[in-house]
């Protein structure tokens, strides 16, 4: 994407009259070019030297940074450029740059899906417009373009409306504002899903810019995207044939690696065309180059929702390679991606975070190796236009990293990289009696995949409404008097279960990897036509991805099980206390000799921190919040004090070590009925089993204090003879008995090891 760019122009030919400024002049050019390294190259360690940046100059590094998708240093420019305006650097030939900060920080926000954030700084932005200088009419563009898509997106399709026909009402004499009124235009008439309009408005003649223009600059940052919309809207109004000469031209420019937005979606669609024409080879080695660009970018977003956005907007390229791949029999392939796309989520939240625990031994190895992989990623994202010769080599290099952080510590290298575990590696870490069950959901296309007994099997399944049936069965089960959730969960049993059943043969030990609205569901509460539970005949344990297996380790049975519990922390609220909660904790320490129970202003954060590591199992019993939003604000509150603000992330998770086989989240609540991507819960899974833990027990919605201090309390008993999955299936079936609704009983899981 080149909008930020765009708004340099203007700038650019007054610059042409004035020899004083050749060199913002010849940082201009490059930044038209989409030369952007080399702008940043120039302009990064004069800003790190202290040296005078005007604020102009501050324009076209965060400009820079915005086009390479480096979002975290675009802001930062942001913030240093607003300083510089405040202490009077705000002109340019009398033009109005105090708005710049706002306008950079909403294309930000934008990209990453935070609509009501980009129209809060587009606000802000057109709140300080100035009419009467000579920027006026390209920042009014500017802005609206931004507050028309994010109003659409967010269904306000009146406004999204009133913004495009400000856009419109620009007069364009004496200007080179064609492109920039026309594209933008048509990007809000896109983001309405109006793509006839889309086309009739980069067709018009006003969206070209008159010959003579174009001999004082690359007009390459505005042409190509123009070319781009108009493929688009091509294709999305059945003009394929158009559509696909237009995606070839486009594939063949030379700049096109420039606009990383821009080149796997001109994959992706090219590849539906290829798929249309029959051509599945041709389909599927345009959509893999689509996932190798995807994951290329893996770090360009350094906010955990923006990271969801992200995540969620290139699904679409899984979707439809995985479906080939089935409809060819390629079944390991098509598993391969399938894991690969779920690691992406968990990948794209973590990809900027760099503060991880790290193993003693080779923390020295990995740190190294994720500041070189850190470097060259960096490099390769800005340098996508390179010869393929130098893109080899890179991606070599970047290989050889990857390889070295995986030696130094291996659950690392399953954050920082896409790292799917081959099918056939994964039937040996499956015990001989079990089989693994995962879940494949994207739109309406459904999969489970099979693996056991050493092969792997696929089977379609229907997924039209899925996500509906979760959420309703999760609402019925709000009414602990009521017996709605009785036909959708013989309903969810049949979509779900039956049509698998045959190939789980005989056993009675199942893995299950959900995915989506799935990690929401309770698995044991679905019922067959004679009202038999999966719990009454499974043990169920639960993974994020099947290639977590690989690193989850043994549990050591000759080190004993010390346990630490944390029950009923002092919130400051006395309507959160948890009455049973405080028994279950008590009753729980009692069972395990040299136990350490930390009560109410004890159970604190902070405390956790320091004894958590010296504990084999943990317990809370405790409130915890689960935010789909942003999962690595997910946590468990304990309480505060001065060092520690008594929330335990999942982001603060990434960074602990523990050495437990065992930790169990009691009490926790996690918004019954809000069903978003799943993201999550698999988040503060996957945090207790990254800090290292090798199973985890949680609940999937805000359960009852005193039946579950009871399931609880049966579990620990049982687990002095039983593996941990049939040590919770025992307790939960002996909950059921004195309390049947399976509100009660049916919330907890177990993921990780089942040993």
């Amino acid at each position: 994407m080149a909008k930020v760019s765009r708004f340099l122009l203007t700038v650019c030919f007054v610059l042409l009259t004035m020899e004083a400024y050749a060199s913002d002049l010849m940082l201009s050019g490059l930044l038209q070019q989409g030369k952007h390294q080399e702008l940043i190259e120039v302009l990064q360690p004069r800003v790190d030297g202290g040296q005078g940046v005007s604020s102009f100059q501050l324009m076209m590094l965060g400009g820079a940074y915005y086009e390479i998708r480096k979002y975290r240093e675009a802001l930062i420019v942001c913030d240093l450029m607003a300083k510089r305006v405040q202490e009077g650097d705000r002109r340019v030939f009398g033009a109005d740059l105090s708005v710049y900060p706002e306008i950079i920080r909403a294309a930000v926000s934008l990209d990453q899906g935070l609509y009501e954030a980009a129209i809060e700084h587009a606000g802000r932005a057109e709140a300080q417009l100035e009419k009467d200088q000579f920027f006026y009419r390209q920042q009014l563009i500017q802005i609206n373009n931004v507050l028309g898509i994010a109003n659409a997106y967010l269904g306000r399709t009146g406004q999204a409306r009133k913004n495009l026909e400000k856009i419109r009402d620009v007069e364009l004499s004496l200007s080179n504002l064609g492109p920039e009124k026309f594209s933008s235009m048509a990007r809000i008439h896109m983001a309405l899903g109006e793509y006839d309009l889309a086309l009739k408005a980069i067709n018009d003649e006003g969206a070209g810019v008159d010959a003579i223009l174009t001999l004082f600059y690359d007009p390459t940052f505005q042409n190509l995207p123009k070319h781009f919309i108009r493929a688009k809207s091509l294709f999305e109004t059945g003009q394929i044939s158009e559509a696909k000469q237009g995606y070839d031209e486009l594939l063949k420019h030379p700049q096109i690696a420039q606009f990383g937005a821009v080149h796997w979606v001109v994959l992706y669609d090219r590849a539906r065309i290829a798929q249309k024409e029959g051509d599945i080879a041709l389909a599927i080695e345009l959509l893999r180059k689509a996932v190798d660009i995807i994951e290329l970018q893996r770090s360009s977003i350094d906010s955990e929702a923006g990271r969801i956005g992200y995540v969620g907007d290139k699904q679409s390229v899984y979707q439809q390679l995985v479906s080939l791949l089935i409809s060819l029999n390629r079944t390991e392939e098509a598993f391969d991606f399938v894991e690969r796309s779920k690691s992406r989520a968990l990948v794209d939240m973590l990809a900027a975070k760099m503060d991880f625990g790290i193993p003693e031994g080779n923390a020295e190895k990995a740190r190294a190796a994720l500041a070189e992989l850190e470097r060259i990623d960096n490099s390769l994202r800005v340098r996508e236009a390179s010869s393929g010769a130098v893109q080899v080599a890179a991606l070599r290099n970047l290989q050889e990293v990857r390889q070295k952080i995986h030696d130094a510590a291996p659950e690392l290298a399953a954050l920082v990289a896409v790292s799917a575990v081959p099918a056939t590696e994964l039937k040996g870490l499956l015990r001989p009696d079990e089989v693994l069950l995962e879940y494949y959901l994207q739109g309406d296309d459904f999969f489970a995949f099979v693996l056991g007994g050493g092969e792997l099997k696929a089977v379609r399944l229907e997924g039209k409404g899925l996500d509906a049936e979760v959420q309703a069965l999760r609402q019925a089960l709000e009414q602990p008097r009521g017996d709605a959730w009785k036909s959708i969960a013989g309903g969810l049993h049949a979509r779900l279960w039956q049509p698998i059943q045959g190939v789980l043969g005989a056993t009675k030990k199942v893995v299950v990897v959900p995915h989506g609205a799935l990690h929401y569901l309770p698995f044991a509460v679905l019922s067959d036509t004679r009202g038999n539970f999966l719990i009454d005949r499974y043990d169920l344990r639960f993974l994020p991805s099947a290639s977590v297996l690989k690193f989850l380790s043994p549990v050591q049975a000759s080190v004993p099980s010390r346990i630490l519990v944390l029950g009923n922390p002092d919130l400051g609220d006395p309507g959160l206390d948890l009455q049973f909660a405080e028994k279950e904790t008590r009753t729980i320490s009692a069972l395990f000799p040299g136990a350490q129970m930390l009560l109410r202003q004890n159970a604190s954060e902070t405390n956790f921190k320091k004894a958590a590591a010296a504990y084999r199992r943990v317990h809370f019993a405790t409130h915890g919040k689960f935010r789909p939003e942003t999962p690595l604000s997910s946590g468990l509150y304990l309480a505060k004090d001065p060092e520690n603000d008594g929330v335990l992330t999942v982001g603060e998770l990434y960074s602990m070590r523990l050495d437990a086989e065992l930790v169990t989240l009691s009490a926790c609540e996690t918004g019954l009925g809000k069903v978003a991507n799943g993201n999550d819960i698999v988040g503060l899974a996957r945090g207790f089993l990254y800090a290292g833990s090798r199973a985890i027990v949680a609940s999937l919605w805000s359960v009852d204090d005193q039946a579950t201090a009871q399931l609880m309390q049966s579990f620990y008993r049982n687990l002095a003879r039983m593996n941990k999955p049939e040590a919770l299936r025992q307790a939960q079936l002996s909950t059921r008995r004195a309390y049947p609704h399976p509100f009660y009983w049916a919330a907890f899981q177990i993921t990780g090891r089942g040993d």
